[in-house]
């Protein structure tokens, strides 16, 4: 189901809880949302539909991936970027890594690891960010 897009400033700094099965669903309210503002949004978090949840969700190529309490395990090729929100006005300059590997679970609650480069590892990171509650 869409989700309205919270831009609480408040509630977005708060760092999200871990994930349980219980929470699957968000999967589907994260796509849901994702689509419905394709225009303008490549990734979201659980917090940017109002659950304090470790989910995040975004574009990798044609297919959304949905991650589970996903963990950043290393990051190499920093450079420097801006990016926008969809919760928050205009853009922001920040740090990004142009390779990363992350650790999750995606939505059969198995174990993964996946290596992500250029963009898509770009908005992965900003979307891991909104778990730790950091504000760009």
């Amino acid at each position: 189901m869409e989700k309205k897009i919270v831009k609480d400033i408040l509630f977005l700094s708060q760092v999200s809880q871990q994930a349980s099965q219980e929470d699957l669903y968000l999967a589907r309210d994260l796509q849901d949302t994702l689509l419905a503002n394709r225009a303008t949004c490549v990734g979201l978090a659980a917090n940017m539909i109002g659950v304090q949840r470790r989910v995040i969700i975004f574009n990798l190529g044609l297919v959304p991936m949905v991650m589970f309490n996903p963990v950043l395990l290393s990051s190499e090729g920093p450079y420097e970027t801006e990016e926008g929100c969809l919760s928050l006005t205009g853009v922001r300059p920040t740090r990004r890594y142009e390779t990363i590997r992350v650790a999750y679970r995606d939505t059969k609650w198995q174990e993964q690891t996946i290596t992500l480069t250029g963009f898509p590892a770009q908005i992965c990171q900003h979307e891991l960010d909104h778990l730790e509650g950091r504000i760009i």
